[in-house]
């Protein structure tokens, strides 16, 4: 009994030593990380606009605007739970000298740097980080829209939503529009960054083929432009995944003419509705590329019930650069299985066009394109594929009934030709041009929270990629970095792995990727622009 109690007695002073000495050590980290920040906010204020303090606009999660900051701009409740790392700061930059503070001071202070413009982000790769100190730059701040009718160009932030950018456009022009993604609710640098595109991707191509110039701050703190960054740089921002490389403050873009009226239309038909052959002739029509280029009809495969039994739905959205007495005989030909008539047309503005196809009510102002704030926000999964030839009948039946029995993931279809196969695959980084019969996404949305469900829907989603493989590219499985995937091998240590990063820069970018790494390698040698998929430089 003496024994054990002496022994009882060693144990629980070695637990209260082991704790006093935790307790010395998380205040020595905590003293260490309050000088660390009070040095790296000398090194913001010594390197920015003295008229402009930034402590002003720094938020440590000790600032009771901290958390509202912080979720503003969280599209995806993946990323929002307890466990989610935070960062040290956020940083809503008011002018370009605060975001060159912001990267010279990172870089001296060991920080990562997280560029947050406000969109999708489906992985949340700009609010969140593996690495243990980093911080976001929030760009929300910098979204002036400057355009100019004369030469058909804008100046647009990179902290700006495409809402933002339409708006300033219709109000200087009835005439003038810009081809890029059909919800307004994203942001400017992460969609130009990646490439960008829209309901007029087969008329006018992706957004960074009408992009013309752009202002960026460079590792060492520089603001450059077109001509100081050089060709090769402006080259990989425009479609590249520009985050690898720098912080973009803004891009000059080059307006496109659309007429006066355009016309839209929304379809939806159920399995029992001749469904599958007017899937096969969709697919059909598209992969021939039959349809003219000012015409693009995006198709929405998913699963709806009716009266208590699950079906398939198929869902067509339509924009066309031109009047609907021409639409309606056009797809009584190519597409007799949908069925259009002229009461299924609308003609309006552009304008009103992005209003439709972003399912606001008729009649809605042009200036709800301005809110910023999404009406709810959803746990997701995204991922791509590219489809390079049409599926047969018989197999089309097949993937149908798959989706019933998954039931949740929704399959989007969105066809490519016209100007999208007359561009080089090595004009821009994004590569996936001639050959492409459609862009599929894979999009699953659930309110249900926790892991177990998390885990559930994910794998659905996976599920039906896993089971489209034999109808899609191959060596590569092409991707498309704007719909970012975190299946596809991520690189350790917050990006910088070149053989993972092979793995999934091959497939955002093919053969492209090799440029894309000598140039992040002779602009950016260390390393400092990463993220989980981040362009990697070349192995030393």
């Amino acid at each position: 009994m003496i024994i054990t109690n002496f022994r009882k007695k060693k144990m629980e002073t070695s637990r209260n030593t082991n704790l006093i000495f935790s307790l010395i050590a998380a205040l020595l980290l905590s003293l260490s990380s309050a000088s660390s920040d009070e040095s790296f906010l000398r090194c913001l204020n010594n390197h920015s606009d003295p008229s402009s303090p930034i402590s002003a606009i720094l938020y440590a999660p000790n600032n009771a605007s901290y958390s509202v900051i912080l979720q503003n701009y969280l599209n995806n409740l993946r990323f929002n739970s307890s466990s989610t790392p935070k960062p040290r700061f956020i940083l809503t930059a008011l002018h370009v000298s605060h975001v060159q503070a912001a990267v010279v001071c990172a870089k001296s202070h060991g920080l990562q740097i997280k560029i947050r413009s406000g969109g999708h982000d489906y992985e949340g790769l700009s609010y969140t980080s593996d690495f243990a100190d980093f911080f976001i730059l929030d760009m929300f701040n910098l979204r002036a829209v400057d355009v100019s009718v004369g030469d058909e160009t804008a100046w647009v932030g990179a902290g700006a939503i495409l809402g933002e950018v339409y708006y300033a456009i219709a109000e200087k022009s009835a005439v003038h529009a810009f081809p890029a993604g059909v919800c307004p609710r994203v942001g400017v640098g992460g969609h130009f960054g990646g490439g960008g595109y829209g309901n007029m991707i087969r008329a006018h191509g992706l957004s960074v083929d009408n992009i013309v110039d752009a202002t960026m701050v460079g590792v060492d703190g520089r603001l450059l432009d077109r001509e100081s960054m050089g060709e090769d740089l402006f080259w990989a921002i425009t479609g590249g995944g520009a985050a690898s490389f720098g912080v973009v403050v803004s891009y000059k873009i080059k307006l496109v003419r659309v007429p006066p009226k355009v016309t839209v239309f929304k379809i939806q038909r159920l399995y029992n509705e001749n469904l599958t052959n007017l899937v096969y002739s969709y697919i059909q029509t598209a992969a021939a590329d039959s349809l003219p280029p000012q015409l693009f009809i995006r198709m929405n495969l998913d699963v709806v019930n009716v009266a208590s039994t699950a079906t398939n739905r198929a869902r067509f959205v339509a924009m066309f650069l031109g009047a609907s007495g021409k639409l309606v005989p056009l797809l009584h030909e190519k597409i007799p299985e949908l069925g259009l008539k002229q009461t299924d047309c609308l003609e309006m503005s552009w304008i009103e066009s992005v209003l439709f196809w972003s399912s606001f009510p008729a009649g809605t102002p042009a200036t709800a394109l301005l809110n910023r704030k999404p009406p709810s926000v959803n746990y997701l999964k995204r991922k791509s594929d590219y489809l390079k030839k049409p599926i047969p009948k018989p197999e089309l039946e097949l993937i149908l009934r798959k989706m019933v029995k998954l039931e949740a993931p929704e399959l989007v279809f969105n066809p490519y030709g016209g100007r999208m196969a007359e561009i080089p695959p090595w004009a821009k980084p994004f590569p996936h041009r001639a050959g492409n019969v459609a862009k599929l996404q894979y999009a699953t949305n659930w309110e249900e929270g926790g892991e177990e469900a998390a885990n559930r829907y994910v794998n659905l989603t996976r599920q039906l990629f896993d089971y489209m493989t034999p109808y899609v590219s191959a060596a590569p499985r092409e991707a498309f970095l704007n719909y970012r995937d975190l299946d596809i091998g991520i690189n350790d240590n917050g990006g910088g792995s070149y053989a993972q990063g092979k793995v999934y820069g091959l497939k955002y970018f093919k053969e492209n990727f090799y440029r894309l790494v000598k140039i992040k390698t002779n602009v950016d040698p260390h390393n400092f622009f990463r993220n989980e998929q981040s362009i990697p430089v070349l192995p030393s």
